[in-house]
């Protein structure tokens, strides 16, 4: 019999967290308790937050459900190494969807792992190569998780930072997001040094330091760390709008597209259109358009349509 009241409702919340429903004299049996036992564990989870539906007659048994909030989950080691090498995987490319408030959970996960499970992880993760679409730069995980960390308990943050043209400085800040694009991540931070917010690359940092110095949360210039980012951004780029028309579905195309390039529209004929600003050099972008695989057509800009057309001229010319 389980007599240690908390191990055995871990073990119970373990239980219940499996997607079934689970008969009071199976608890019973597994926990090595009375079902009386079991009711009582039962009323002091839901005391806890964790909402427990309870089936009666001779079927009967109980199951964790959907409840108004998020309830503390337990994993096991399994689980635990799946997520962990799941959220690091995504984290490390920027993967569309895969924000701030994922790297922080991979950051609380990993800040909890045991060293055998955090081993096991970082196994699997070098023993395995991600397919990405090669939009955007690969970063550690580790990195994006100090970052975050840094970030959520308001941390000085000191790192190494590499600039466009290849020069290294060293840099402390005062952190106050992390921004994804979708292809790239960005830290939105105070930088001490220069007396001034910047915006960093984070594929361009390395040696990322949490300095244990706090500091009291900085008022942005602008609303948003996401705006800040947009403003520091468009005056190095210029922006664009490219209007292409695609011989193939919706489907077919808004899988082979990053999402950055827009949401494709159907029109007439079973082809589609996109509609995009971007800020990408026209080179690229035509190299990029050329990869979805299928008919298109450049409706605009004619920077664009004179370096698609150069580019099939050039591309022919190769293959005879």
């Amino acid at each position: 019999m389980t007599t240690d009241t908390p191990a055995r409702l871990l073990t119970l919340l373990s239980l219940l967290q499996t997607p079934r429903e689970w008969p009071g004299g199976e608890l019973a049996d597994r926990l090595g308790v009375s079902r009386r036992t079991v009711r009582r564990d039962i009323d002091r989870l839901r005391e806890l937050g964790y909402p427990v539906q309870a089936t009666k007659g001779a079927d009967g048994g109980y199951r964790l459900v959907a409840g108004k909030a998020m309830p503390p989950l337990v994993l096991d080691d399994e689980e635990a190494v799946a997520i962990a090498v799941g959220l690091r995987a995504g984290a490390g490319h920027a993967v569309e969807g895969v924000d701030e408030a994922s790297v922080r959970a991979l950051a609380k996960l990993e800040q909890v792992l045991p060293s055998r499970l955090r081993h096991r992880v970082s196994t699997l993760q070098a023993a395995t190569t991600p397919l990405t679409s090669g939009d955007g730069a690969s970063i550690a995980p580790e990195t994006l998780t100090v970052m975050a960390s840094c970030v959520a308990g308001r941390e000085r943050l000191r790192f190494a930072y590499r600039a466009k043209d290849g020069a290294g400085s060293r840099r402390v800040t005062e952190p106050h997001r992390l921004v994804s694009t979708g292809r790239r991540w960005y830290l939105v931070a105070y930088d001490l040094d220069r007396g001034d917010w910047r915006t960093f690359r984070v594929d361009r940092v390395s040696e990322p330091f949490a300095t244990g110095v706090r500091f009291a949360e900085r008022e942005l210039p602008t609303g948003s760390a996401a705006e800040y980012l947009r403003q520091s951004i468009r005056p190095r780029q210029e922006t664009y709008e490219v209007m292409v028309t695609f011989a193939a579905g919706v489907e077919v195309v808004g899988a082979r597209l990053p999402p950055w390039l827009g949401v494709p529209e159907a029109v007439g004929g079973g082809g589609c259109r996109v509609r995009a600003a971007v800020s990408e050099p026209v080179e690229w972008l035509a190299v990029r358009l050329a990869m979805v695989g299928c008919e298109f057509s450049v409706e605009g800009p004619g920077e664009l349509v004179r370096c698609v057309r150069e580019l099939g001229g050039r591309l022919t010319r190769a293959g005879a």
